[in-house]
């Protein structure tokens, strides 16, 4: 018995999350030693895991166990990167002893499901499935060896894997589920599988709902159709039924769309993404509705205690001392990885995430003259650390790493680190004082790094992209780039977007950082309530089980209601309004005339706030910290969970 509500050994569902919901996904970032991840879809998924945990509700992760995981980042002689594909094993899943069966290519394939607990790492319970046993013959059991493997047979394989094989060990365990979740098109397999055994569609799309995650073409996948159905991609369906039930007739199967016409509701993962998705898939008959969930991370595994509590209490001295500590381990790590020493007085500021070309993690590069006066100054000195790892077959985006490698050599303040998993991430984010995010608008879905960062301290610096148009206050709690017109040549986007870069940077951040020390610090602070009000992963799963996925898919595009997980107590968004769309600037911040914003801008809904004497305990503390309660939600309860310290 796999779900919370079957087995005593995990624990009793809330009453308001009964349904069954499985939860399929090509990776989750559940623990730094449990490397089956590779970026932020894995990270969005182990956050969703732990809040599912955190609030009790009947779901299991269904996912593969890597046997190399993504890879190891390492360094040359030189100390350019190199893949390295380096075996785990973990002794703390549980074997269940069940073997379950799937046809690849013709040939039986033995896949067997291990259970990762919940008790281990304050997750729901997940399975993870391996075809490395010895019932499999060589071939068979490297299908589990390599996450996002570069061979196209391979990919194919793994996907039936995760679908087919992960719906069957659910049946294999004794459970059915009664909603089955594609977190991304890689486990559309499943569906195939219960048209097989309920021979309806209508039936099958009650029970599946649809999370896509890019407006990328290489996060869309398609391949041949001959060659799926010959994979045995499509279950025991003849290619006749499946092109009946998909509606593709095409020799070229699109994933994403197969997956929106056989899931009762879809969703993108910010509300701008949202708005990008229903463009990009709009003319497409006969798909499902496709909303909106703005991504979360989970705050008590994110956050740092000590900061949060400082925070909450009103001890700015001991914020203040906590951050300096975690900047200097961060400043002590890229002296180890590169020799270089970086001040603990100046300025840090930190672009890390997934190498890949929109992302442009050398836009500040790209006016080199102005970059050199920048990191050549004694006043207002700037230090940049980047991190982060290509997909091992970008041979573009590895040259790009290498050359900020190469280029940073001898200059004692630049740093490019490896090994960017769940640990590095967390000790950048903590340890430094700007987030810089830097993709091409709107091709960032959601962006989730920059929330925990913001958790921890770290003042976003991004392009209006993704989730920054429903929290950005520019000048308030971040600062934001106005994002360049997607529609004018790349090069004029990378040049307007440069030189707000530099003006941004030049004008506001160095000056302010260096000039008004106590105007940062609120700053930080403001940064670091406001994040958690609307982007912590206990909102972002009460919606996905109640009000969208796992609903009765006829809700609007309305925001709905959110919870703080700390408390329960939910409280109305007004949403985010107008979306900034094809190279507005954003908004500035807000003057405020007689409690009215005067921008235009929709914010959240405005009050004179409580009166001390009058206050809560928890408005009182956020009093205390410089943060006006009222952009503080009814309800909010200051309650930070215990957590592992680093």
């Amino acid at each position: 018995m796999i779900f919370p509500s079957e087995s005593k050994q995990y624990y009793t569902p809330a009453p308001q999350y009964q349904t069954k919901a499985a939860y399929f996904s090509m990776e989750f970032a559940i623990d730094q030693c449990l490397k089956i991840y590779s970026g932020g879809l894995g990270y969005l998924a182990g956050s969703h895991m732990r809040s599912a945990f955190d609030l009790k509700q009947n779901m299991v992760g269904v996912g593969i166990l890597w046997k190399y995981g993504y890879y190891d980042q390492v360094r040359s002689a030189d100390n350019n990167m190199e893949v390295l594909y380096q075996e785990k094993s973990y002794s703390f899943l549980e074997d269940t002893g069940l073997l379950v069966p799937v046809y690849i290519n013709k040939h039986q394939v033995y896949v067997k499901p291990y259970i990762l607990k919940p008790d281990q790492f304050g997750t729901c319970p997940m399975i993870f499935l391996s075809t490395d046993i010895p019932e499999n013959d060589f071939l068979a059991r490297t299908i589990t060896h390599k996450l996002y493997d570069g061979d196209t047979a391979a990919r194919i394989a793994q996907m039936i894997v995760l679908g087919i094989g992960g719906a069957k060990a659910i049946e294999a365990l004794g459970s059915v589920a009664d909603i089955y979740h594609m977190n991304e098109a890689h486990a559309l397999p499943m569906a195939f599988h219960l048209l097989g055994k309920y021979k309806d569609k209508e039936e099958v799309k009650k029970r599946v709902v649809f999370t896509t995650h890019t407006p990328e073409k290489a996060g869309n996948e398609e391949h041949n159709i001959y060659l799926l159905d010959k994979m045995g991609y499509f279950g025991n369906l003849t290619l006749d039924e499946v092109r009946m039930m998909t509606e593709i007739t095409d020799d070229s199967f699109s994933l994403s769309l197969g997956a929106l016409r056989l899931a009762k509701v879809a969703n993108g993962v910010s509300q701008l993404h949202g708005v990008v998705s229903r463009e990009m898939w709009g003319d497409f008959p006969n798909i499902c509705n496709i909303y909106a969930i703005t991504n979360a991370q989970n705050h008590k595994y994110w956050a740092d205690h000590a900061m949060q509590v400082a925070l909450y209490t009103g001890e700015d001295e001991s914020l203040k001392w906590r951050k300096m500590h975690l900047r200097k381990r961060l400043i002590d790590l890229v002296a180890d990885q590169t020799g270089k020493y970086f001040d603990k007085d100046a300025i840090i500021i930190v672009w890390a995430r997934r190498f890949a070309e929109y992302k442009r993690a050398d836009l500040i590069k790209r006016d080199i003259a102005r970059f050199n006066a920048l990191i050549s100054r004694s006043k207002r000195k700037v230090q940049i650390i980047w991190a982060g790892k290509p997909y091992p077959g970008d041979h573009n985006a590895i040259s790009v790493f290498n050359h900020l490698v190469q280029s940073s050599k001898g200059i004692p303040n630049l740093a490019v680190v490896t090994g960017y998993e769940l640990n590095l991430s967390a000790l950048l984010k903590k340890g430094s004082d700007v987030w810089l995010n830097t993709p091409r608008r709107p091709r960032e879905a959601s962006g989730t790094s920059g929330m925990t960062a913001a958790m921890n301290g770290s003042i976003n610096f991004s392009i209006d992209d993704g989730w920054i148009p429903e929290y950005a206050q520019h000048g308030v709690n971040s600062f934001v780039m106005p994002a360049a017109d997607p529609l004018s040549p790349i090069d004029e986007q990378d040049n307007f977007d440069c030189n707000n870069l530099f003006n941004i940077l030049e004008n506001e951040i160095l000056p302010l950082y260096y000039d008004h020390p106590e105007k940062w610090f609120k700053m930080m602070k403001r940064n670091m309530i406001d994040v958690v009000k609307g982007f912590e992963s206990g909102r972002m799963a009460h919606e996905y089980y109640e009000l969208y996925a796992y609903g009765n898919g006829t809700n609007k595009f309305e925001k709905p209601e959110a919870y703080y997980p700390y408390e329960g107590k939910p409280y109305i968004s007004d949403g985010i309004g107008s979306l900034r769309m094809h190279g507005q600037a954003p908004t500035p911040p807000a003057s405020k005339t007689g409690g009215k914003n005067t921008t235009g801008k929709v914010t959240k809904k405005e009050s004179t706030g409580t009166p001390r004497s009058q206050a809560t305990p928890s408005e009182r503390l956020l009093q205390a910290a410089g943060v006006p309660t009222a952009d503080v939600p009814e309800g909010f309860i200051i309650a930070p969970a215990k957590r592992r310290e680093d």
